[in-house]
């Protein structure tokens, strides 16, 4: 694999031929495509295992094919056939290492033994199972307190391992669970826990298909979780308004194409996923909410002088 950036024009809508071309590549390239392929087909199924790719959850409807492309993508990496041995780090030094990608970091392959960073050499060096479970005990050991231990978990982890990692963590004798969501989502969390009583999202499935509007602000389904796709585009079929506030202007929240819709591929269509798209500058929907916000205001003191029905939900606020 190679650093050059390989960046193109794009015309065509999210999904589709694109999307199906995409994963076709990463399955063959993974080096195990028949393993794989069994895999994808497990993927977010009764007695398989849940999508490495994203945080989106199960959807309740059955099917054979139950992820999307950065699913698959994400499948075929933790399966790839590639892998980094040894002889790998004696060749790269950690500084050469920093001069590459991290798309061709991750396309060298998985690691085979555990390795120890050698400072002195700049390199990292094999060192067996024994002795490095050693280290780690000797470390931990070493606390006067289990609670100054932090372990840091990542969104690509699958469940699975996440949920055994967590009885071990406990099974020390503490909770501190770092992980990617506190780095994004911490400081949004703090501020809504006083405010709505929770510090998470509340939105579950049957609000995409119930929700008059819907606001898409800073997200890039597209890129991000593509399963949102399809329920953004249900939503304005069925007369929804889906309002988008993005800087990036996402293929994926303008239209889409269903790649599991035989007759939309053969005719090559796509439908929109947003009524409105509007892009603020970086830092603007700040702005863009406290306009909002002045407006329903405004509209809420209207309706009281005309003795009109409320704007706001008061028995909501309350």
């Amino acid at each position: 694999m190679s650093d050059k950036r390989n960046i193109k024009t794009y015309n065509k809508p999210a999904g589709g031929w694109g999307a199906l071309k995409s994963v076709t590549q990463s399955w063959i390239q993974s080096e195990k495509p028949l393993k794989n392929l069994r895999a994808m087909l497990k993927t977010n199924q009764d007695k398989g295992f849940d999508c490495p790719g994203c945080a989106w959850g199960e959807s309740p409807e059955s099917g054979l094919v139950k992820f999307c492309e950065n699913g698959a993508k994400a499948v075929n990496w933790e399966s790839t056939g590639r892998y980094v041995d040894p002889t790998f780090f004696s060749k790269y030094s950690v500084g050469s290492l920093k001069k590459h990608t991290d798309y061709w970091l991750e396309s060298q392959g998985r690691l085979t033994h555990p390795m120890r960073y050698n400072a002195q050499a700049d390199h990292y060096e094999p060192v067996s199972w024994d002795d490095a479970f050693a280290l780690i005990a000797k470390h931990l050991k070493g606390l006067h307190s289990p609670h100054q231990a932090e372990f840091y978990t990542s969104g690509r982890a699958s469940n699975e391992a996440a949920y055994l990692y967590q009885l071990f963590v406990r099974a020390f004798g503490t909770n501190n669970f770092p992980d990617c969501s506190n780095m994004c989502h911490e400081a949004s969390g703090q501020g809504m826990k006083p405010t709505i009583g929770v510090g998470k999202g509340t939105v579950t499935f049957n609000d995409f298909a119930k929700a008059d509007t819907i606001f898409v602000i800073g997200q890039n389904p597209g890129t991000n979780h593509p399963r949102m796709l399809e329920p953004l585009r249900e939503a304005v079929r069925r007369g929804a308004q889906v309002v988008c506030f993005n800087p990036l202007k996402e293929r994926g929240l303008e239209r889409f194409q269903n790649p599991q819709h035989p007759v939309e591929m053969l005719t090559n269509g796509s439908e929109p996923t947003n009524t409105a798209y509007f892009r603020p500058a970086l830092g603007g929907d700040m702005a863009v909410m406290r306009g909002i916000a002045k407006w329903l205001l405004i509209w809420e003191q209207e309706a009281k002088a005309n003795n009109a029905p409320p704007v706001f939900d008061h028995d909501f606020i309350n």
